[in-house]
This record gives C-alpha cells, structure tokens and sequence, in this order.
C-alpha cells in the first residue's frame, strides 16, 4: 500500500467513525420535516480571513452520506480566503445535504484553523531558512488529517507516529539515567538498536548536553524550553553536521526569535493542539 492509498483509507474510516458519531441513530429532525425527493443547492461560505483546508474531505463526507450529491469544488486547499468567498457548493438532495452538513463543516473549519494558524506562525519566520513543523500533540484519531492541514498552511510534519523516527526525549533519558548511563552512553545505544538509515535526535537543556550528545554522533538536537540567546551559545560549539530543532513553549510572539538564533527547524505543538477553529457554514439555496 503507497502513502496515498494509506492516506485515502485513514479518512475513509475517519470520515465513518464521525458519521456514526452524529447520525448513527438517524436525524430526526430532517426524516421529520424534509420531503425525500425535495432537491436543493448549497454554498461553503467563508466568514473570517484564513487558509483553506479540507474542502475535499468535505466532499467525500457529503458523497459518504449520499453518493448522488454533487460538490464543485471553487477553491483549492492551502488558498488563502476571505469573508464572502464561496469554496465550493454542494447539489442534490436536500435531506442528505442537511445529514452531511455539520461534519463535513466541522472537519472543514477544523483543518482551515490549523492550516490558517500554521501559515501565521511560517509568516513570523520570514526571511529565515527554518521550517515550522507540528508534533505529535495532535486529536486522536484525527492525526492524519491535522499534519495534512499544517502542510496546506505552509508548515512541514515531524513525526507522524512513534515509529517514524527515534526522539529521544526527557522521560526517556530519566529513565535510562536511573540505569546508570550517561548521555553518550545512551546515543552510542540508539545508534546501534536504531533501524537502518534512521537520524537519532535527542532532546537537551543546556550547551554542555547538547555538546555531549553531538561527540556522541546524534544526527539532531532538539533545544529544549530555551531562550534564543541560549540557542545562539549552543549552535556556536555544535559541528555543522548536527540539525537543530528548538521546541517548547514557542508562541507566535516569539517565533521569530527563535528563527533568528538560527536553528533548522522549529516544533510547535500548538498548530494542531491550540488552534482556533476559522468560520465557515453552509447556506442552503433554492
């Protein structure tokens, strides 16, 4: 199975799993009140500036409900939007339309505000060869969906799962510290146990750490909760080799420091944990 085929199952059985979710008892409301054969158009309407992602999740939601819809796409992913723009209008049933229409809104305005808030944090970064990535601090079972959002906001993906690369991180370290081994002693071992032509990053505090963990052959050094003058000192005795990531606590105010001490790299759990959710509805027309 390629990425894609693996990418298109994982929203399938997501795109089922929120379908079950909000109509797997039916919708009453509708099967009450809306003949089966009335026939409607509908528009996406965006109501607040941001990055478009997720339009054609939307539409494979509203074809899962109803194969017999018909969504025209007016507005691709990663396009910057405005207030009044229509991304696309859905035709057909007016029943099924009204099943369909709070998930895929809900998966639509979800994914525009992780990829509307990456593309914030990429603009704060401008000038500098860094890349913003997300982490794994993501809503289960929707992981696949939010990175894809974050690289539509111009952002690039860090691990996608724990099998993806060897991080090695605080609690890692405490408890392999509480077994007697130094900070080489425990790159030298992930090296060694690690899957061929995998990077060891380890994650470290201070310059001296990150100076160890560097002789000891780490490929990448994840700066930990450190301030920009910090990082400076730390990349001023690292080898050109190493890759640098600074990560905790980075915020939009302070993005472009971080940028500018010169790491390659800049992890923020906030794109996919803490983004805010961009307007967007469905108005029916006839």
């Amino acid at each position: 199975m390629d990425k894609h085929q693996l990418f298109e199952e994982q929203v399938a059985n997501i795109i089922d799993l929120a379908l079950d979710e909000d109509l797997g008892h039916g919708d009453v409301t509708t099967e009450a009140l809306i003949p089966s054969d009335l026939k409607g158009k509908a528009s996406v309407l965006i109501k607040e500036p941001g990055v478009l992602a997720g339009i054609e999740i939307a539409g494979k939601v509203f074809r899962r409900v109803d194969p017999s819809l018909e969504m025209e796409t007016l507005i691709k992913d990663g396009t910057r939007v405005q207030p009044g723009d229509v991304v696309a209008t859905v035709s057909g049933g007016v029943a099924s339309i009204l099943k369909a229409e709070r998930i895929a809104i809900n998966f639509l305005q979800r994914l525009s505000g992780i990829a509307t808030q990456t593309a914030e944090y990429v603009a704060k970064t401008g000038g500098f060869t860094v890349d913003i990535t997300d982490t794994r601090k993501t809503t289960p079972g929707l992981r696949f969906l939010e990175k894809y959002a974050v690289l539509k906001g111009g952002g690039k993906n860090h691990r996608l799962h724990l099998g993806d690369g060897i991080l090695v991180k605080d609690n890692h370290l405490a408890a392999l510290r509480a077994m007697g081994m130094s900070l080489k002693e425990i790159v030298l071992k992930a090296k060694r146990n690690a899957p061929p032509g995998m990077l060891i990053e380890i994650e470290v505090t201070s310059a001296e750490e990150a100076t160890e963990v560097a002789a000891a052959g780490a490929d990448i050094i994840l700066l930990d909760n450190m301030a920009p003058g910090e990082m400076r000192r730390v990349l001023n005795v690292l080898p050109d080799r190493v890759m640098t990531e600074a990560s905790g606590g980075i915020t939009l105010a302070s993005v472009h420091d971080a940028a500018a001490a010169g790491v390659n790299r800049i992890s923020v759990g906030a794109l996919t944990h803490s983004s805010r959710a961009l307007n967007i509805s469905l108005e029916l027309e006839f």
